[in-house]
């Protein structure tokens, strides 16, 4: 990466010192005794060019040898140099989206003072706002999701496989899927696991397991229900089964130092989901369950059972199949925690598929009440029971064309029994969508205007409202104050 930065640096010295001095690439040539192709590539960070050549753009251009091989010294150029040689420039997943460096400054290279502005910009955006490495990772993942529609053949393939592999561990009648996934560890990759160490460290309270890749060991903390602890065994089988060697050995990661580590995690859970819920059973029951005139919770969250998972492994897997195999990419998901009073409501988790969909995470501002997200909470606490609810809305955002069918679980919280958590698929409400959900027809299916929060909502007469529309109010303050200026 360093050679191709001194390159790109240089590059962009050469670009813009030729503008400043009005001469175009031909004039530079002939002064300079070089083709116009050769400068081209220079300038674009493709070339480096030899010392005497240096020496005589150097003299062609006004300038010094010294200044020109420099990392730095020149001004308008120092944000972009400083970003190239940033932690993010190396370690940002660039060629993820099929992007490289030198294409990108290629795209941006024609007015390199105000590109270098806009940088400087957005670097103290991210300063300002302490955007982390981990931060951007997690924006970068979930960009990758959307590009691919969430939904990756070649590990689905991979986990059929291995299902068809090592069938013998999950035909055996006397074994539950628990059983027959550890089995599969110890005897395909040699991994023993052990609930016992784990529990007993009392600063690792919050860590779900731990690999430890000297002695093949896979250590589960206590406390998890079954299905969890299924997604876990699963989720080592998935980075085994994928030979992903970077890697995090601890969940939750601690720290991403690499975005191959988020993204192989993100990968072996994907397996371990796809291995759980195989895609083509999982379409059956969704056509089923969907293909009802009226919505039955109960059938919903009989697939619970039916797979032995939680209500978040299910609906994120919904964002997986119904994109992949029913084209239905118009969706979001989130995950929404509730304190102990139900005051407060935090988004834990959000993606969303073919664009920004609503409602989407806000430092600020308290979400809609309005929400199934939040109703079902609510519903939670009044039942008083550990058990799982499922309930569905169709949700219209107040003054515009989104309308979504809704559908959530929620479930009190593994670390806070007092505490709920609720999962949210959101479906935008289109005719494919209306032909495969035929219970979104349902006359009894609750019918709600909401927003996004109430800040910005102005719903009039809201039952449910938790503030006022403050920043409504100073948009409309705003107006007043241009239209006086005008007036004025």
């Amino acid at each position: 990466m360093q050679k191709e930065t001194l390159r790109l640096i240089f590059g962009l010295k050469i670009h813009l010192l030729r503008q400043q001095r009005g001469l175009t690439l031909h004039q530079l040539a002939e002064k300079t005794g070089t083709v116009v192709s050769y400068l081209h590539d220079i300038e674009k960070g493709k070339k480096y060019p030899s010392s005497d050549k240096i020496i005589a753009l150097a003299a062609a251009l006004d300038s010094s040898y010294d200044a020109l091989v420099a990392l730095g010294g020149m001004k308008q150029l120092q944000p972009i140099i400083d970003l190239l040689e940033s932690e993010f420039f190396k370690t940002y997943p660039l060629e993820l989206f099929g992007l490289k460096p030198e294409k990108i400054l290629e795209l941006l290279s024609d007015d390199p003072s105000r590109v270098s502005a806009f940088v400087s910009a957005m670097l103290k955006i991210s300063r300002s706002y302490h955007l982390r490495r981990e931060s951007l990772y997690s924006v970068a993942l979930r960009s990758y999701q959307d590009m691919h529609d969430n939904y990756f053949p070649q590990i689905e393939t991979a986990a059929r496989d291995f299902r068809i592999a090592h069938s013998a561990f999950f035909e055996n009648k006397r074994n539950d899927t628990a059983v027959a996934m550890e089995q599969a560890l110890l005897q395909v990759y040699n991994i023993r696991v052990d609930r016992t160490a784990l529990p007993k460290q009392t600063e690792l309270r919050r860590i779900r397991s731990y690999f430890n890749p000297d002695e093949r060991i896979l250590h589960l903390n206590a406390g998890f229900s079954p299905a969890q602890e299924r997604f876990l065994l699963a989720r080592e089988i998935g980075f085994q089964a994928l030979g992903l060697t970077v890697r995090p050995y601890e969940t939750i990661i601690q720290q991403a130092e690499h975005f191959d580590k988020l993204l192989h995690n993100f990968h072996a859970s994907y397996f371990a989901s796809a291995l759980l819920m195989p895609p083509e059973a999982l379409a059956e029951d969704i056509r089923r369950c969907a293909g009802q005139l009226e919505w039955n919770p109960a059938e919903w969250l009989d697939l619970l059972e039916r797979y032995q998972v939680t209500p978040e492994m299910l609906l994120q897997r919904f964002t997986n199949v119904l994109p992949g195999l029913f084209g239905l990419k118009d969706l979001f998901f989130l995950r929404l925690e509730g304190n102990e009073t139900l005051n407060h409501f935090t988004m834990t988790k959000e993606l969303h598929l073919s664009g920004q969909q609503s409602p989407y995470a806000t430092e600020n501002g308290h979400y809609c009440r309005r929400w199934v997200s939040v109703e079902i909470l609510r519903e939670l606490r009044v039942r008083g029971k550990q058990q799982v609810l499922a309930m569905a809305q169709i949700s219209s955002y107040y003054q515009t064309d989104n309308e979504y069918c809704v559908i959530s679980m929620a479930k009190p919280s593994y670390r806070n029994a007092k505490t709920g958590v609720s999962v949210t698929l959101g479906l935008r409400l289109t005719d494919d969508l209306r032909r495969l959900f035929k219970f979104v027809g349902d006359p009894a299916l609750i019918r709600k205007t909401v927003g996004s929060t109430c800040e910005t909502c102005a719903l009039p007469d809201c039952e449910s409202r938790a503030a006022a529309p403050v920043e409504l109010e100073r948009e409309a303050e705003l107006v007043q104050v241009m239209q006086a200026l005008k007036r004025l």
